[in-house]
Parts: structure tokens; sequence; C-alpha cells
């Protein structure tokens, strides 16, 4: 993918799992990365493995993500691509449920997405060229016992992709989501233990549970997930806007 050589592609919790596979693809493609997250040692590892900028940031406050992208053009240049990967997931039933727990979910997994790509839109504009997507999830095209907060999130992500695809549609700028299923990374791991605890059900119990809404009864990984994003952010897929991508075995 020869036309990411150079570009500048920011990539939101590009500390660990999806996005820091994600940096690692964009960076062997040739392009500049930028990582932002919360956590300063995961970006560390991760900018020492491809040469990406790391850079400390949190999506959910505008002021932190302006700032990180005004340090980031500085040495990378203008945003070319930007992928918003920065997500959180809290499993209670729905009764249990706060206002300040709903909150929490609408924060991290859509003020977050809005906050990058909107900080992200003059450098595409001045360009006519730009690739915008957002990492979201199957809980933003079907509903989940016990997520109803994250599931609202992540349907609220894909609705903010398909408006903002048709207000850019003439700009050369294209919107889209990847909506994995259950990714095998360590935020999986922690929802098998919390399972285990709850349920009283082994390891192996609570992973089966998590896959049998896969028809290929697996977990997705991330690089299938990253390669997704990199294939969005080509040439080729210039007319693929709008879109929310399954990556799910088939699930939905």
């Amino acid at each position: 993918m020869t036309e990411l050589v150079g570009k500048h592609v920011v990539v939101s919790g590009g500390g660990s799992g999806v996005g820091a596979e994600i940096a690692r693809q964009f960076a062997s493609a040739g392009a500049k990365v930028t990582i932002v997250g919360r956590r300063e040692s995961p970006l560390a590892g991760i900018a020492g493995q491809t040469g990406a900028l790391p850079l400390m940031c949190d999506v959910t406050d505008r002021a932190s993500v302006d700032k990180a992208l005004l340090k980031a053009r500085e040495i990378n240049g203008p945003v070319a691509v930007c992928v918003a990967n920065a997500g959180a997931a809290a499993s209670k039933p729905f009764k249990r449920m706060t206002a300040d727990d709903l909150a929490a979910m609408m924060a991290v997994n859509v003020t977050g997405v809005f906050n990058l790509w909107q900080a992200s839109l003059h450098d595409m504009s001045e360009n006519n060229w730009g690739r915008m997507l957002a990492i979201a999830s199957t809980a933003g095209l079907k509903g989940y016992e016990y997520v109803s907060g994250y599931c609202a999130a992540k349907h609220a992500v894909i609705g903010l992709t398909r408006s903002l695809s048709l207000e850019l549609a003439k700009t050369g700028i294209t919107v889209n989501s990847i909506c994995p299923g259950f990714i095998e990374t360590p935020m999986l791991q922690l929802s098998i233990e919390n399972i285990v605890g709850e349920t009283g059900m082994s390891r192996e119990q609570a992973a089966n549970a998590l896959k049998a809404g896969n028809p290929m009864k697996r977990f997705i990984q991330v690089d299938e997930v990253a390669a997704a994003a990199l294939w969005l952010a080509g040439e080729q897929t210039a007319s693929i806007t709008g879109q929310a991508l399954s990556i799910s075995g088939g699930e939905v």
C-alpha cells in the first residue's frame, strides 16, 4: 500500500490490543504514526517497536486532544488518517446502572470518537483527502445482555459514522466504522475473569460462552481488525463510506 507512505496516521488507544496492532501495520506500510493514550508506559513500548510518536492524551477531553494533535502535526505533518480506537466496556444489569455509568460509556466510546474526528477534520479538508475510522463493535449492530450502556454508545458511533459520511461525501474524506465481535485482547481476559467470578464457570466454559454467538466459534484476532483499518485507509476504498464493517465470523 504505497499510497500510505509518508501519510500521518493518528491512532487513539494505541498502547495495547487493537490500537497497538493498527500502529504496527500502518508503520509497516510506511505511514508516519502517532499513537495517543492515557498510559505512558504502554505507549512507549509500542513506540519502541514501531517508531510511532507516543503522546499522552485523554480523548474525552477536547483540550487534551487538541494539544496532542498540535504536537503531532509539528513532527509528522497534517493528519491524513485518524483511527478512533480508544474505548471501554462495563458490564452491569440495566436495573443497577446509574446515569454516571451511562455517561462514562458515552464519554470514552462516543465523545472520544467525536473529539478525535473533529480535531482531525481541518487537515483533511485542506488536503481534500482523509480517512476517518472508528473501531466500534458488533454491539453497535445488535444488543447484548448486561452491557446496555456500551451497546448504546456503540450504536451512537454507527449513527455518527453514517451521518458524517453524508456531510463529507463530496470532499474526498471517507468515514467508516469497524465492528468486531469479541477480540482476543487483555480486555477480553478481564471479561472472562468477571464471568468466572460471577457464575462459577471455568475459564474454558466462560470463553466458550462468549464464542457461542460467533458461527466460527472463535475469537476475532487483532491483526484481522488492523488489516481492515489498513484496507479502508487505502485509495482502492475511496467509494466505501458510511459503512459499519462487521468482523464477527458471520454473527451479524
